[in-house]
């Protein structure tokens, strides 16, 4: 099961996680997000970086250049778009890159497969995350968040989805969740994205917890 560790705001960070053979890692490029990397990070630090794990750019509602900018500035592997993005968009830049695309999870959604449908041959993964909820930390209307609610969201409505790519969980998953995840079947689930719950604060990963999540999914 390969694990996905998001909101990484430091190349020290990052060589943690190569040293825990953890196999992705997120940098959020959403200005709204307390783990925005762009203020934290310097770029050509991180394109230099000679690390196994791969870089993932976190965006949401992205223009084309945003993504190219970013992939050039920090050396991504992987592009994982997180807002209303169409699937025309995603297609442009999976001929660059492999494509994470996300969907919020709420009770109104009750056929996945008819979500995903359109995302077909748009991208290389899905993520299934829960719908936000809140609005942003900065305020003054802010649009809320897309992700990092620390919340989850029922996992049933995938288990019984055809899906047919492979897909990632996330939304409030942590190490009390070790039991839930394994429990959970899908011939589809290819990996679990874990954020909030593995931090001391925003941003500032707890090496100790990701560990413990790391020897807990074997």
């Amino acid at each position: 099961m390969n694990i996905k560790v998001c909101g990484i705001t430091s190349v020290k960070q990052l060589q943690q996680l190569e040293g825990l053979n953890i196999d992705f890692a997120g940098f959020i490029f959403d200005k709204n997000s307390p783990r925005y990397v762009g203020e934290k990070l310097d770029g050509a630090e991180l394109q230099n970086a000679d690390f196994d794990i791969k870089k993932v750019g976190v965006f949401v509602n992205p223009t084309y250049s945003d993504v190219l900018d970013a992939i050039d500035n920090y050396g991504l592997d992987v592009i994982q778009l997180h807002g209303e993005e169409t699937p025309e968009f995603c297609k442009d830049i999976n001929e660059d890159l492999e494509v994470i695309k996300v969907f919020h999870i709420n009770e109104s959604i009750t056929s996945i497969d008819d979500l995903v449908a359109p995302y077909d041959d748009a991208c290389d993964y899905y993520l299934f995350d829960t719908a936000p909820t809140q609005t942003s930390p900065k305020g003054g209307g802010e649009p809320p968040l897309k992700g990092g609610t620390g919340k989850q969201f029922d996992w049933s409505v995938i288990a019984k989805s055809k899906i047919e790519k492979p897909f990632f969980l996330s939304g409030g998953i942590g190490v009390a969740d070790l039991a839930k995840i394994k429990a959970f079947k899908h011939p589809d689930f290819y990996g679990v994205d874990i954020n909030s719950k593995v931090e001391k604060a925003p941003g500032e990963k707890d090496m100790a917890l990701v560990l413990q999540f790391k020897l807990g999914m074997k």
